[in-house]
């Protein structure tokens, strides 16, 4: 999981900029919401030291994975929403924004749970790092 200042960061943006569909909180995603709706997750997070000095004057750098998800009803034409994940990717690729830096986005890929519930999730990769200074 990111820190709270990413976390918080990332869910601002996302619901500053995004318009299409409701943005659902990670911890409120059910099979009773109704697609479509975007979430994210941080599958993948990591802290390393980068500088050394007096207490309050270290830097350490937080680099991970934020995952971008899209749910879609089921039995949907994949095509339209492809178009929905591209703004999406392009909403965090290479952007910096509250201490966030992030890079490339990956392109779309099916979720293989996809089969069970009542929606298909969508998602994309996007590397982010923040430095914390403590």
């Amino acid at each position: 999981m990111a820190s709270a200042s990413v976390f918080s960061a990332v869910q601002a943006r996302l619901e500053a900029n995004w318009s299409r569909s409701p943005v659902v909180n990670l911890n409120d995603v059910s099979e009773a919401q109704d697609p479509p709706w975007v979430t994210f997750q941080v599958p993948l997070s990591n802290e390393e030291q980068i500088t050394i000095g007096a207490p309050g004057q270290n830097v350490f750098r937080e680099s991970g994975v934020l995952r971008l998800v899209l749910a879609i009803p089921r039995g949907a034409r994949i095509a339209p929403w492809l178009e929905w994940m591209d703004d999406l990717r392009a909403l965090f690729r290479s952007r910096q924004f509250d201490g966030v830096r992030t890079y490339g986005a990956s392109p779309a890929v099916l979720d293989d749970r996809n089969d069970d519930g009542k929606f298909w999730l969508l998602s994309a990769a996007v590397l982010y790092d923040a430095d914390i200074h403590a």
